[in-house]
């Protein structure tokens, strides 16, 4: 997968009031429980996979609930980039939740230096395992990694400060407020201890497909315990998506935080 370098409707120019920061993950991650954390800051406010919509109606493919989410969201992605650039008001944050599956191919990079990027990334087997039993068997374009790499390159490639961070969950998990205090200070953001507990129940920042992929997070309280090393049986097919999207987890790794 190659990123362009073409020009969108909208680049989202001039100066930021507040800051914008977009996390690329791929499914089956802590991604939600992610946003949480941020949601929960008094100065944050949160927007969920806003390229689900198009996503959907550009590819065709079937999704969980895939009428209920063309219906809520919005199919043109320049009207989406128009949303997600605009700059939030001072001192006010803007954490967009983005799935790197969702990146497609007719997609524009001028709008790109308008937003703080960083990477959400997971070991691919149990990726594999825990997407196989939502939604069914998968292929390694559904996991995002490739899409991850490319956008990860593209934008290293272009910053003057050094690449994106990068988190990878089962080291967050380990130490989430560590974790976060260093991905803050990447971002040039304070840490707030608020970031570590949320109360449970859904949000109405939720995407409407909330209700067939969040049963956890809306349990939780906050990040999960530590993750046993993962260890995963796959079929045959399993293992070779996994080894597929392998190469591309480890070339994230290597960057992690």
């Amino acid at each position: 997968m190659t990123i362009g370098d073409g020009s969108a409707r909208a680049a989202g120019g001039g100066p930021r009031s507040g800051r914008i920061v977009a996390m690329w993950s791929g499914p089956r991650n802590i991604s939600t429980a992610m946003m949480r954390a941020w949601e929960n800051r008094a100065d944050t406010s949160v927007v969920d996979e806003p390229f689900y919509a198009h996503f959907l109606a550009s590819t065709g493919l079937d999704h969980p609930m895939r009428e209920d989410v063309i219906a809520a969201g919005e199919t043109d992605w320049r009207d989406v980039v128009e949303r997600i650039v605009a700059p939030p008001a001072p001192g006010r944050i803007h954490y967009q939740k983005h799935i790197a599956t969702h990146w497609l191919e007719h997609f524009t990079t001028d709008w790109l230096g308008a937003l703080d990027h960083a990477f959400l990334i997971r070991e691919p087997e149990p990726v594999v395992a825990s997407y196989a039993a939502k939604r069914g068997a998968p292929t390694p374009a559904d996991l995002g990694y490739v899409q991850q790499a490319a956008l990860f390159d593209h934008l290293a490639a272009r910053s003057s400060g050094g690449p994106p961070p990068v988190v990878d969950s089962a080291r967050f998990l380990a130490d989430p407020e560590g974790q976060l205090r260093t991905l803050c200070e990447r971002l040039g953001i304070a840490f707030d201890p608020a970031m570590l507990a949320w109360p449970p129940g859904a949000r109405d920042s939720d995407g409407v497909w909330g209700a067939h992929w969040y049963d956890a997070v809306v349990r939780s309280t906050g990040f999960a315990a530590p993750r046993a090393p993962e260890r995963v049986e796959l079929d045959a097919a399993g293992r070779r998506v996994a080894q597929v999207c392998r190469p591309y987890y480890e070339a994230l790794a290597r960057h992690a935080i």
